[in-house]
């Protein structure tokens, strides 16, 4: 039977019970001692003060599974994002949509990590964004599938064969540089946040990304980078876009 617990002050409004759809409600969240195996829905505006700063100090493995409703402005949603929250939804969600986005934070929850650490750089897999810093570095989403991609083993070469299989999707390596000039604009936003040389181009036209404790030995520069180093941020960003 599918579960939930329930985090707020006052019962459950029927907008957000789902046993009306035959999930069972395990009772109220203390969050302390709570089975972080199961959705923990709740109003941030129902909650005191104490309460609010005892859900932002427990560790991320519990608050992944906790979805944050009513919350009407977003930024305050992107905020509650990167601090590492399941979900944060709006009002006017239906209970048919709520049970979609409790399952699919359950499934996010147990199958990937919802954050990769690699030195300075933290990646955010429901964000689909990097930070340095607590700044976000403004990923185009194949930019971002190309970083995380490269996270899964750092230090280790990955193919344009693979890349093209994993990101794009693609069984056959096309005409187009399409993967050389997101590489490099992956690249230039690194540079530009004080990560230049993360992403390396091996001799054999392969991609890694180096390993923190790593120097940068036998990679080679793209050449279709240094175009991007004599630009100024503006014009990397403009160049996103076209």
């Amino acid at each position: 039977m599918r579960q939930f617990r329930w985090f707020s002050a006052g019962p459950v409004p029927a907008a957000y019970d789902l046993r009306r759809l035959g999930w069972q409600l395990l009772g109220n969240a203390s969050l302390s001692g709570c089975d972080p195996a199961h959705a923990v829905l709740g109003r941030p505006k129902d909650l005191p003060l104490s309460q609010w700063l005892q859900l932002t100090g427990i560790g991320a493995a519990q608050r992944k599974w906790i979805m944050l409703l009513d919350v009407s402005d977003s930024s305050e949603r992107a905020r509650m994002l990167r601090m590492g929250f399941g979900d944060a939804i709006d009002f006017g969600t239906t209970l048919e949509e709520l049970e979609y986005r409790v399952l699919r934070l359950a499934h996010f929850a147990q199958s990937l990590p919802r954050y990769r650490n690699h030195g300075a750089l933290k990646i955010d897999l429901l964000a689909r964004e990097a930070f340095v810093a607590g700044r976000a570095l403004g990923l185009h989403p194949r930019e971002f599938a190309l970083l995380w991609r490269l996270a899964d083993h750092p230090g280790e070469a990955v193919s344009p064969r693979e890349l093209l299989c994993d990101v794009w999707r693609l069984a056959f390596r096309p005409e187009t540089n399409s993967l050389a000039v997101h590489v490099s604009r992956l690249r230039a936003k690194l540079r530009l946040a004080g990560l230049d040389g993360l992403v390396e181009t091996m001799a054999d036209g392969s991609y890694r990304l180096l390993s923190p404790d790593r120097p940068a030995i036998g990679g080679v520069h793209d050449s279709a980078l240094d175009g991007y180093l004599r630009i100024g941020k503006e014009q990397v960003l403009a160049q996103q876009g076209a």
